[in-house]
């Protein structure tokens, strides 16, 4: 039951990982344009650009340990 459960907070693919990084650029960028309005000048552009980063940041992170897991993996029937 908790292994089925557990499955679905696992990015196996590619476009799991994609999908999933969209969604924190979408929520940075809404939570960036907040900032510029809460914060005008160059206080609130710095925080938007700090949303934006951590999210490339987070993507490249999740993408590298996808391949690092790939290359992990035993060749199984090989």
């Amino acid at each position: 039951m908790f292994g089925k459960l557990r499955r679905l907070f696992v990015i196996k693919t590619r476009g799991e990982a994609y999908l999933i990084i969209y969604a924190l650029s979408l929520g940075a960028t809404a939570r960036g344009s907040a900032y510029l309005t809460q914060y005008p000048g160059w206080g609130g552009k710095l925080l938007f650009l700090a949303c934006t980063g951590a999210v490339f940041l987070a993507g490249a992170k999740i993408l590298d340990c996808l391949r690092y897991e790939r290359d992990r993996e035993p060749d199984v029937g090989k």
